[in-house]
């Protein structure tokens, strides 16, 4: 993918997290030292008393997003800013991410690749959903993964299931995680779900404690468009578990991986086996 010359960055701090100040000020001076201008998100700026820019201008302003925070901060930001087609670069304010791969210490050496290039751009897939109610569509995006769960957790919920309009199969049980491959090593894992190599184009279907011990996860081609829905009850549709919606009875989300993809800033030498060994504890 073409480099980008970066004149302008747009910083995101992680929600809640006021202490975050020195760090922000820190960066900020670090980039500027570097000929790069650095703006921040306005709600971001709230929380430490600095002047910010709305979020969507932001995105039209600046050349990438910075986030500083964890996994959490970024997924939520590439999912506000998927429209308007701009990288994401996640610095970790803590532990090691899976998507968050930079730290503080080393961000001032990656700077300097960033100018001279040296850096890559990883397209990553993303879930595009939509609800039709009252005749009127409700569109949402997902990085890690969308949740089709029960209303109340005294209850199973059955969930009729469609792929490239055929009949699939009915879950009976807690729900249905449908997962990008970002997402496979999040909620997707726990539920014993396949992990995926995040540069696929594929998405999983992974049943959540299935009545049946016969329900198992699938993996699906990205092309094939997925219908799910509930005919005995209401269900929770959760995004990326930052977002819920509910879907009434008989009420159908329209499922399919998104044509554009994520965009993800990593160093050159990012290598995803090697974190999924340290943050999953393999070989130890």
């Amino acid at each position: 993918m073409k480099k980008i010359d970066i004149k302008k960055v747009g910083i995101v701090l992680r929600p809640s997290t006021p202490q975050l100040k020195d760090s922000f000020y820190l960066l900020k001076d670090i980039f500027e030292k570097n000929h790069i201008e650095v703006y921040i998100d306005s709600l971001s700026g709230a929380m430490i008393d600095v002047m910010g820019m709305e979020f969507d201008a932001l995105c039209q302003n600046c050349d990438i997003l910075v986030t500083l925070g964890g996994d959490g901060t970024l997924i939520s930001t590439v999912r506000r800013s998927f429209k308007f087609d701009i990288p994401v670069l996640g610095i970790y304010a803590g532990r090691l991410g899976f998507l968050a791969d930079i730290g503080l210490s080393e961000i001032e050496d990656f700077i300097h690749k960033l100018k001279k290039g040296d850096y890559r751009i990883d397209e990553r897939a993303i879930l595009k959903a939509k609800i039709i109610e009252d005749n009127k569509e409700i569109k949402m995006y997902a990085f890690n993964d969308i949740v089709f769960t029960r209303e109340s957790i005294s209850n199973m919920i059955h969930i009729k299931t469609y792929v490239d309009g055929r009949s699939f199969n009915t879950y009976y049980g807690d729900g249905v995680i449908v997962s990008t491959p970002t997402g496979s090593t999040a909620y997707n894992l726990s539920a014993g779900g396949p992990i995926i190599f995040p540069l696929s184009n594929v998405f999983a279907l992974t049943p959540i404690s299935p009545h049946s011990l016969t329900q198992r996860p699938a993996i699906m081609p990205g092309e094939y468009p997925i219908e799910m829905k509930t005919t005995d009850k209401k269900g929770l549709i959760i995004i990326d578990g930052q977002d819920i919606y509910e879907l009434k009875q008989n009420q159908s989300i329209h499922i399919q991986l998104a044509v554009k993809k994520a965009k993800l800033i990593h160093r050159l030498e990012f290598n995803y086996f090697e974190v999924l060994k340290q943050k999953l504890g393999w070989g130890e």
